[in-house]
């Protein structure tokens, strides 16, 4: 998707969602140059965030207990298989087959997450434990498929609108704004 159809979809519904400001993050990361209409572009969307015609949608408000769980497991079982092989396996791949096998535990305060933790260590320890042991063999037996395959990634520093304001500042002086319709 590019710029302009991304500041157009958050203009229509009145909000820019993570993934689209994920996706401008990327696309302004990846460029090499960005033409005048994706300045522009950019330049609209600050000015409607700014304005509040549009709003960010936060992010994420909630988590998955159950990541912190099965990802806990995985790097125990990983380093343990590891320290005594010459294997190497995808923590990654692992902890993502698990959890899609296993019920999601949500919360969105401490004690709810706090909740969610001890219940899940009372009941679902054994199967959580089989779930990460199976997406371990699975790893172990996987043919190397997929070589050139990109990892998602999370960003760091500042966040995109951040980033897109200093990137407006810095190139703003070079461009005339584009006359109002």
């Amino acid at each position: 998707m590019t710029i302009e159809k991304i500041v157009e979809q958050a203009l229509q519904d009145g909000y820019l969602t993570p993934a689209m400001e994920a996706e401008v993050g990327r696309i302004c990361d990846t460029a090499a140059e960005l033409s005048i209409e994706e300045y522009m572009a950019l330049d609209r969307l600050m000015g409607a965030l700014l304005t509040g015609e549009v709003v960010a949608v936060p992010r994420k408000q909630f988590i998955n207990v159950m990541e912190e769980l099965v990802l806990t497991e995985a790097i125990s079982r990983v380093a343990e298989i590891e320290s005594t092989s010459d294997k190497t396996l995808d923590l990654g791949d692992i902890a993502a087959y698990a959890l899609n096998r296993l019920p999601p535990l949500y919360a969105t305060t401490e004690e709810g997450a706090n909740f969610q933790r001890e219940n899940a260590r009372g009941e679902l320890s054994a199967l959580i434990a089989d779930q990460v042991q199976q997406a371990i063999s699975r790893n172990l037996d996987k043919p190397d498929f997929y070589p050139e395959r990109q990892i998602i990634q999370k960003k760091t520093g500042d966040n995109v609108l951040s980033q897109v304001s200093s990137l407006l500042q810095d190139h703003a002086h070079k461009f005339e704004p584009a006359p109002k319709a």
